[in-house]
C-alpha cells in the first residue's frame, strides 16, 4: 500500500511534464522495464495530484526510469520529498565496480560474485551516458595500463584436469545459449561464472592454471552477459560485461575486449541509446586493430548497427561494407579465438540485414517514404537468406526467432501483410522452446503494429495467436521476478 501525503507532487509532475508523458504512460513505461504487472496503470496519478509515495521498491524504480529517459540524475530526495526509503535491492550496475584495473581490483569484484551467490537478491539497474562510460573508462583512455599477466601463458598445455574441465565446457555453455535463448539457461551459466571466480578466489595456483581461468572467467562472463541482454536483463548484463572486460585485460586478451566492448555497444543501440553505442563500438574498433579478420568483421558489424540506431546511414553503409570485406577476403590461416565459432558471411549479412530494416522504419517515420522503402527491401532481402526458417532441430533456434521476427516487422512496414503474418506465424511458433525476451520484444513491435491493420484478413487470423503467445512468455517473465502493487 502506498503512503498517504498531502498536495501534489511537483516534482514528479515536472518530470512528467518534461517528458511529454502522462501518469498512464509512466506505468507503461514501468511495466515495460521491469516487467507485466509491476504497477497499475492509475497508480502514478495518485503519486502526481496526491503526493502519495509508492511502496519500495517502486519510488526507486521511478527515479530510474525518469533517470534515464531525462538522461540526468534524479535523486530519491528530489523525486520523493525525503518520504521514500532507497531499495536496497535495485541498485545500479556499476555498483562496487570502482576498483583500480589490477588483478586486485578483480578479485574484489569477483568476491562479490561469489558471496552474493545464487541467492543475491539484488536487481541492477541499466546505466547510460557517462555513467556507462565511467565504469569502463580507465581502460578506454588507456589508464588502465597493460595487465599484470602474458597473454604467452594462455598457450600452456601443461595437464591441469580442473582447468581442462572449464575449457572444454566453453564451447557447450555457448550451445545452451544458442539453441534455448539467453532466459533459459542463464542461472546455470552464471553459477559457472561464480565457481571460476571461486577458484581464482581461493587462489594457490600455478601461473599459467591462474592466467587460463582468467581468460575462462572473460569467456564465460561475456556469454553471461549475452544472455542477460537476451533476457532483457540489462544492468546484470552490464555487471557480466564489464567484470569479462576486466578479466580479459588482466591477461591483455585485446580480442576478448573488443569483443564484449562491442557486445555493449550493441545492447546500448538495442537499448535506444545511440550515443553510447557508438562511442563504445568505436572503441571496440579500436581495440580489434591487429586482431584477425573474424574479430575485427564482428565488432565492425555491432559499429554499424550503432551507426543504424543513430540514423547514420552513410557510416552504417561503409561499416558494413568493411565488415563484409573482411569476412570475405579470410585466408583461413590465422588462429581464431575459440569464442568466434558464430560468425558467417550470412551472420553479417543477416545482421546488416535488420539494420536496414530499423533504419527504413526510421525513414518512413520522418516521412522520407522513398529512402525508408529502400532501406526495408534491401534489409528483408538480405535476412531472406538468414536462419528464419531452419527446422526445429536445428541449434541456431534464437537466432532463427530473432531474425524471423525482424523480417516480418519488415514486410509489415513495406504493407505486405500476407508474407508478415506468414513469416511472423513461424518466428512465434519457436517461442516454445526459445527463451528470448529480446526476440519476444520485436515480435511485441510487430503485434502492436498489426493491431491497427486488423480489417486485413490475415492479421485478424494471426493477430490472436501471436499475442497469446507473447503473453504466455510475459507470464513466464513475471514468475521469475517479483512482482510489486502499488
Amino acid at each position: 500500500m502506498a503512503t498517504a501525503a498531502r498536495g501534489r507532487n511537483d516534482a514528479l509532475a515536472a518530470c512528467l511534464d518534461e517528458l511529454g508523458w502522462s501518469p498512464k504512460v509512466l506505468a507503461r513505461k514501468l511495466n515495460r522495464v521491469f516487467g507485466t504487472g509491476t504497477v497499475a496503470e492509475s497508480a502514478p496519478y495518485h503519486w502526481r495530484d496526491a503526493g502519495r509515495v509508492p511502496r519500495a521498491p517502486l519510488p526507486t524504480m521511478t527515479a530510474y526510469v525518469l533517470s534515464q529517459e531525462l538522461g540526468r540524475v534524479v535523486s530519491m530526495d528530489q523525486l520523493w520529498q525525503g518520504k521514500a526509503p532507497e531499495s536496497l535491492a535495485f541498485v545500479p550496475s556499476d555498483a562496487s565496480m570502482e576498483y583500480t584495473w589490477t588483478f586486485r581490483g578483480l578479485a574484489r569484484i569477483l568476491e562479490d560474485w561469489v558471496l552474493s551467490g545464487l541467492v543475491d537478491r539484488r536487481r541492477f539497474l541499466a546505466i547510460s551516458g557517462s555513467g556507462l562510460l565511467a565504469v569502463v573508462s580507465e581502460y578506454l583512455d588507456g589508464t588502465a595500463g597493460r595487465g599484470p599477466f602474458s597473454a604467452r601463458l594462455t598457450d600452456d598445455t601443461s595437464t591441469d584436469p580442473l582447468v581442462a574441465q572449464v575449457e572444454q565446457n566453453l564451447p557447450l555453455l555457448q550451445q545452451l545459449d544458442d539453441e534455448h535463448g539467453g532466459a533459459r539457461h542463464l542461472p546455470y551459466v552464471g553459477a559457472q561464472f561464480r565457481s571460476v571466480g571461486l577458484l581464482l578466489h581461493e587462489g594457490g595456483l600455478s601461473d599459467a592454471a591462474t592466467v587460463r581461468l582468467i581468460r575462462a572467467l572473460g569467456e564465460i562472463g561475456q556469454l553471461a552477459g549475452w544472455m542477460a541482454f537476451d533476457s532483457a536483463d540489462h544492468g546484470l548484463a552490464q555487471r557480466y560485461f564489464v567484470t569479462a572486460l576486466r578479466a580479459a585485460h588482466q591477461v591483455n586478451d585485446r580480442a576478448l575486449c573488443a569483443h564484449i566492448l562491442a557486445d555493449l555497444s550493441f545492447q546500448a543501440a538495442s537499448r535506444s541509446h545511440p550515443a553510447d553505442a557508438v562511442a563504445l563500438g568505436e572503441a571496440a574498433r579500436r581495440a580489434s586493430e591487429g586482431g584477425t579478420a573474424s574479430v575485427r568483421a564482428s565488432v565492425l558489424s555491432r559499429l554499424a548497427y550503432g551507426y543504424a540506431a543513430a540514423g547514420r546511414s552513410t557510416d552504417f553503409e561503409r561499416t558494413s561494407a568493411l565488415a563484409r570485406e573482411l569476412i570475405e577476403d579470410r585466408t583461413g590461416s590465422e588462429e581464431e579465438p575459440r569464442w568466434m565459432y558464430f560468425l558467417t558471411p550470412n551472420h553479417l549479412e543477416c545482421q546488416a540485414g535488420y539494420s536496414l530494416i530499423s533504419l527504413g522504419r526510421t525513414e518512413l517515420e520522418r516521412g522520407d517514404r522513398a529512402r525508408g522503402r529502400r532501406f526495408v527491401r534491401q534489409g528483408q532481402d538480405l535476412l531472406e537468406t538468414g536462419a528464419y526458417t531452419v527446422e526445429k532441430g536445428d541449434p541456431s533456434q534464437r537466432r532463427a526467432l530473432f531474425e524471423g521476427a525482424w523480417l516480418a516487422l519488415g514486410y509489415s512496414a513495406s504493407g505486405d501483410l500476407e508474407r508478415s503474418c506468414e513469416v511472423g506465424e513461424t518466428a512465434a511458433a519457436r517461442l516454445s522452446t526459445v527463451r528470448s525476451p529480446r526476440s519476444t520484444a520485436v515480435l511485441n513491435r510487430l503485434a502492436t503494429e498489426l493491431r491497427r491493420k486488423q480489417r486485413n484478413a490475415y492479421v485478424r487470423d494471426f493477430l490472436p495467436g501471436l499475442e497469446g503467445r507473447i503473453s504466455e512468455q510475459s507470464s513466464l517473465r513475471s514468475a521469475r521476478t517479483a512482482t510489486v502493487g502499488s
